[in-house]
């Protein structure tokens, strides 16, 4: 038998006993005085999920419809996320086929949506919407036949959180896992999805068909999810964070509205010496009267009341919420879209505190969390997907030649998705900078085509169109300094290196004229 290990201990020390160096180690999980009602559960998200993910969704979707600020901050970032849409930039080698494929995804754009109520990118803002409130949306693959007539045979159907049952959590016939609604085979991978043929809530479709469940491949769906912590199969809304806060916040505010309507009714009393007199009304005492003869007191904007002699009468004064109301607003409000991931002059339009280094701090950082979001969500999940259907489906109706994609398809598969360009805070000062960057060689052409929005590609195809056509008609470029085509030139272009470097110089011609342009106007 092996002797244990023995240890030296420093002199002058003794070791801690185990129990006490467990308590007195972490004061965040000591479970004392202060902690003791601290308790938090640790059951895996998905368990959370399961056990009460409906009344989460169910109380999300409240506040997106009834709640202004909530709706303010779905707006934004679908808004931010989306606009009016992410582009593909189809890296496909030939010019020829690379337009054709765009000229087909454009028209395919317009009939994508099963539903027919807007066309793709209108499909992606709605998904957006979806993940904020919901955390996840499903689209499934809806091929079609050649005679229904669409540019490529094949549409999407957008499809709620709702029709995935969380509790849905059996043994399929064939041996696999179904967890939450997804089917999962030995290793892990999903291979269908368990639908609900329609949808839950939804009291006007048919009653034959509710409660019944169907099954789909997961190769005919795409589920795009947010996930927020590893291992996570089913979506949780943005609101989760925020929602106890705006619920009681905007109770509240409905109070403090009640408080002021009923401050502002206010009522003047005269006193008269004789009740017999003509003024003095005893039918209309007695229509004020209840059923038990009591009088039922009554307070109207403007009224005016006479009093029997003796009466006197005391206004009552509610507190006013004095100047604590609206900081208390604004601090609470502050919680509420930081923890919403929206900055708080986009969720409630207040820009009064705002000036121009705080509005562009806090839009580089919400511009940062969005363009995550665009590349790790919607392109990655949704975008890239969507494009192999698309491209399966052109080939197969004979919309594309494509050599060789049924063997490789890979090659085909490249595309660089743009997402829409960010509006600049001082447009003057951003496009200065950009030009200094191309200039200094700091920065690539393509780079801030890129950033605006436009493929870079294209953008020179439709230079080079400008120029043939300006030079059709005898006209010069409208961009005196810039050079011939307003750019530096094209590659195939002649004296190429020579004209890059007249167009360079002429480029800090004009940054020094509006640098001193904007000296003189600030003077």
């Amino acid at each position: 038998m092996m002797a244990k290990p023995r240890y030296r201990v420093a002199a002058g020390s003794a070791p801690l006993p185990r129990q006490a160096s467990i308590d007195t180690g972490l004061e965040a999980g000591r479970t004392g005085r202060r902690l003791s009602t601290w308790l938090p559960t640790r059951a895996h998200v998905n368990t959370l999920i399961a056990g009460s993910g409906g009344t989460v969704l169910a109380r999300s979707r409240y506040l997106g419809r009834n709640n202004g600020y909530a709706a303010g901050a779905i707006e934004a970032w679908a808004s931010a996320s989306v606009a009016t849409g992410i582009m593909p930039a189809w890296k496909v080698k030939g010019a020829r086929q690379r337009k054709k494929g765009h000229e087909l995804w454009r028209a395919w754009t317009d009939e994508s949506d099963a539903e027919g109520l807007t066309d793709f990118y209108g499909q992606t803002r709605r998904a957006s919407r979806e993940l904020y409130i919901a955390g996840e949306v499903f689209f499934r693959k809806r091929p079609r036949l050649l005679s229904d007539g669409l540019t490529v045979p094949l549409q999407l159907q957008m499809l709620p959180s709702e029709m995935l049952d969380p509790n849905f959590t059996t043994t399929a016939p064939n041996g696999n896992a179904i967890r939450q609604g997804i089917e999962f085979d030995r290793i892990g991978r999903r291979v269908a999805y368990h639908f609900w043929q329609e949808h839950p809530g939804d009291t006007t479709v048919s009653l034959a068909r509710s409660g019944e469940r169907v099954r789909v491949p997961a190769s005919e769906v795409i589920h795009v999810l947010d996930p927020v912590e590893a291992g996570q199969i089913r979506g949780l809304t943005r609101f989760s964070a925020a929602m106890v806060k705006l619920w009681v916040l905007d109770g509240y505010d409905d109070a403090e509205l009640e408080r002021k309507k009923t401050a502002a009714l206010h009522a003047g009393f005269v006193t008269r010496t004789d009740p017999d007199g003509d003024l003095y009304d005893k039918a209309a005492e007695e229509a004020a009267k209840d059923a038990d003869g009591i009088a039922v007191p009554t307070l109207e904007p403007g009224t005016m009341k006479v009093l029997l002699p003796g009466e006197d009468v005391k206004f009552s004064t509610p507190a006013d919420s004095g100047s604590s109301y609206e900081p208390f607003q604004y601090r609470t409000l502050l919680q509420v879209f930081m923890a919403l991931g929206i900055p708080y002059y986009e969720g409630t339009g207040d820009l009064k505190q705002a000036n121009y280094s705080s509005l562009r701090q806090g839009m580089l950082k919400f511009r940062r969390s969005i363009e995550a979001f665009q590349h790790s969500v919607l392109v990655f999940q949704l975008c890239r997907t969507v494009w192999r259907w698309f491209l399966d489906a052109a080939v197969l109706a004979g919309a594309l030649d494509l050599p060789d994609y049924a063997s490789n398809p890979k090659p085909y598969l490249v595309v660089e998705w743009i997402p829409p360009k960010w509006e600049w805070v001082d447009p003057f000062k951003d496009i200065k900078a950009e030009i200094l960057a191309i200039v200094a060689g700091l920065k690539a052409r393509s780079s801030v085509i890129k950033a605006m929005g436009g493929d870079p590609e294209q953008v020179d195809e439709d230079r080079r169109d400008d120029r043939d056509r300006e030079q059709s008609f005898g006209l010069s470029s409208s961009a005196p300094g810039i050079g011939d085509n307003g750019g530096p030139p094209m590659d195939d272009e002649p004296g190429a290196g020579r004209q890059l470097n007249d167009n360079l110089a002429s480029l800090m011609r004009l940054v020094k004229a509006f640098s001193a342009d904007e000296a003189s106007a600030a003077a």
